[in-house]
């Protein structure tokens, strides 16, 4: 597949992924009273949470690898069959602890449990599908899940429990998976199936699962915090914000996740390493304009969009807007540093993550909500400051091995 088609696809194959996870919410809303949604969009929460760790630990370093011979095809399948069991076993315990809970949303959970598996395995498929240079068959398999989730969830009645909704949603995702095994099947069938290096401590998913966390819960938090302690229209804002860069954060996903093996056809390291700053100052130019058609938006666009969040939200527009150019360009570094030297991302995603929230609390003690706002494009800011600076001293001294990150695991600090 030529390059352009390559990048067309994936980015096409998280845009499907992410509008499936916001049609399910609002078909869920609109079938649920608002105690039943609160509960379903809590359970939805916790498997968000999963997914997010799931990829992480196994998709994202099997992304990494390159070349489409039997150790990747290997380690392709290999993946799928840990995420499925993994699942399993952590559907199979939350189902036994819930099992003995009472209440509505511990039933919910309770039914999560089962589907875990489904709804993991069929997006550890999609990576597979990257890392083996075929993501239209990963975009395939989310075009079915598209449509059998809202045909699905659209043949329930209003009133729903938020226990068969997770039920039908989770099941609703069977064909799709039932499909990426089969067409994964045909390029990785036969290979050995290795899935104790996964297990094993230095295993690339660790750490990546540790940025995940900290990457995530500082800055969800962080806003909770001021919002709880300080003015609670600070989190309304805030979201509000960043829900109008939406389409952003699909972009963004997709260099993070996809973007290695389609930079990993180009065979020349200090050429990659170009090309990924090409990425970034393209993603950083659509962030800008992306603010400028919103700040042009009129009013009454805007609260048919936001509703009443419009007002506070836009005022926020010129400093997300900046915050986004920024981590279009930190995201593009983090992609260099994972190709270059895995080890050295999760120093700066603690280091900088802690940096984000200073930053925004400062910001919130001097400036308000639009100082909090500003923080935040700082504390961005610094991050891809710092990423591309240590992309250059890298550059300069000799890469980590290939092998390294072929097969998953850290080299042996030196």
């Amino acid at each position: 597949m030529r390059a352009r088609t390559a990048v067309l696809c994936s980015v096409a194959d998280q845009g499907v992924a992410a509008l499936t996870n916001i049609l399910v919410l609002v078909a869920a809303a609109r079938l649920s009273t608002v105690a039943d949604f609160a509960r379903f969009s809590a359970v939805y929460l916790v498997f968000t949470v999963l997914l997010g760790v799931s990829g992480a630990y196994t998709g994202q370093p099997l992304v990494l690898r390159r070349g489409g011979g039997e150790e990747t095809r290997s380690a392709c399948r290999s993946a799928v069959v840990f995420t499925v069991l993994a699942a399993a076993a952590l559907g199979a315990l939350l189902a036994a602890v819930c099992f003995l809970v009472p209440g509505d949303t511990a039933r919910a959970l309770l039914m999560l449990g089962p589907v875990l598996p489904v709804v993991l395995g069929q997006d550890a498929v999609r990576y597979a599908f990257s890392t083996l240079q075929q993501p239209h068959l990963a975009l395939l398999s989310d075009l079915l899940r598209l449509a059998c989730v809202l045909g699905a969830l659209g043949s329930q009645v209003y009133g729903a429990s938020p226990a068969r909704l997770i039920t039908v949603w989770g099941l609703s995702a069977l064909p799709a998976l039932l499909l990426s095994a089969a067409l994964l099947h045909r390029s990785t069938g036969g290979t050995p199936l290795v899935l104790r290096p996964m297990l094993r401590r230095g295993h690339l998913g660790q750490r990546f699962t540790v940025e995940f966390g900290v990457g995530n819960a500082t800055s969800q938090l962080s806003v909770l915090g001021l919002g709880a302690v300080g003015n609670p229209l600070l989190v309304g804002a805030l979201r509000g914000a960043t829900t109008l860069f939406g389409p952003l954060n699909v972009l963004f996903t997709s260099a993070t996740s996809f973007g290695p093996p389609l930079l990993g056809r180009i065979t020349e390291e200090r050429r990659r390493v170009r090309a990924t700053a090409a990425l970034a100052a393209a993603l950083a130019t659509t962030a800008g304009l992306w603010a400028t058609v919103l700040a042009l938006l009129p009013d009454s666009a805007g609260r048919q969009l936001l509703g009443d969040t419009w007002s506070v939200a836009a005022a926020l527009l010129p400093a997300t807007g900046s915050q986004y150019a920024a981590m279009a360009v930190g995201t593009c570094g983090m992609l260099a540093l994972r190709m270059l030297d895995p080890r050295t991302t999760l120093a700066v995603q603690v280091v900088f993550s802690l940096t984000a929230v200073a930053f925004l609390a400062g910001g919130y003690v001097i400036g308000g909500v639009l100082g909090a706002a500003w923080g935040l494009f700082l504390g961005s800011l610094c991050k891809a400051a710092a990423t591309w600076i240590r992309v250059a001293r890298i550059r300069r001294r000799k890469p980590a091995p290939d092998e390294a990150v072929t097969a998953g695991v850290l080299p042996a600090a030196p």
